[in-house]
């Protein structure tokens, strides 16, 4: 039933942020009593009856075909992480999820031979699992570094907890609200992904009552890939610094992806990136 819901709602906010003008149908202004389009117009816009699309939405219908799904995903001109989202919602893959997450002696080497090279390994709920020294300098100065990477609570950090509730990981970011709904739609892709996960959901519980911030942005039903970001971040130590992350999966390790930031060469940047390497080189 919960999948049902996703479903339900995410195709919900889709109908809602087009309007009747937008997809060529008449709109009738004030008398319209739902913002967007309604059930009946995507059903014709998309070639299905309005039966079968209201049955679908409420989660009553069958799995859809790929016709069906591409035809709606093209009429909500939904992009590429929204229509795999769609995709993954009507019909979620149940796949087993090791209990406990962790980091392969390969993977760990692999990030620590970067060197100044900021580097992090995220697991499916977007924990931290581990991290080179310059990635914790960058992102976590103020946490301790050794294993298992523990938070000022005891817990893994989490990309996602600490950019709504922790106000020294708030204040590296020059554009806040990006980030935030960043997060979110990284954190809305990985649910839909990964639905058999328990800490994913644990931590969607926990932060849906500690920050009224998620909760609206949740309710907005974003979708993001996690593949790469250009940001300005206003770091305590070696001031502004623009860096690009790139985030790589890893195959073997159940949703697993290592992240890498690097500056444009010769940049101011990459100038205070390697102060930064300087600071916490290991002798």
């Amino acid at each position: 039933m919960e999948r049902i819901s996703e479903l339900g709602t995410f195709l919900r906010t889709r109908r809602a942020r087009l309007s009747p003008g937008e997809v060529g149908l008449p709109d009738y202004g004030s008398r319209r009593r739902v913002p967007g389009l309604r059930r009946e117009e995507l059903a014709q816009l998309a070639g299905i009856s309005p039966g079968y699309y209201t049955r679908l939405e409420q989660g009553s219908g069958t799995h859809a075909s790929d016709a069906v799904l591409d035809a709606l995903a093209r009429v909500l001109r939904l992009d590429e992480a929204e229509r795999s989202h769609l995709y993954g919602l009507a019909r979620p893959a149940r796949t087993a999820v090791p209990a406990t997450e962790r980091v392969r002696p390969s993977v760990r080497t692999m990030i620590e031979a970067l060197g100044e090279v900021p580097a992090l390994v995220l697991g499916r709920s977007l924990d931290v699992l581990a991290w080179n020294r310059t990635g914790h300098a960058l992102l976590a100065g103020d946490l301790p570094f050794a294993a298992p990477y523990d938070g000022i609570d005891g817990r893994r950090p989490n990309a996602v907890r600490m950019v709504f509730l922790d106000p020294r990981y708030r204040a590296l970011y020059t554009d806040l609200d990006a980030k935030l709904r960043d997060s979110v739609g990284g954190l809305r892709q990985m649910s839909g992904q990964w639905p058999d996960e328990p800490r994913l959901r644990e931590l969607i519980t926990e932060l849906h009552g500690e920050s009224a911030e998620f909760a609206a942005l949740w309710a907005a039903h974003p979708v993001r890939t996690c593949a790469t970001h250009t940001l300005t971040y206003r770091h305590p130590v070696v001031g502004p610094i623009t860096l690009t992350d790139e985030g790589m999966l890893l195959p073997d390790d159940a949703g697993q992806r290592v992240v890498v930031f690097h500056a444009a060469p010769g940049s101011p940047s990459a100038d205070a990136l390697r102060r930064l390497a300087d600071g916490v080189r290991v002798p």
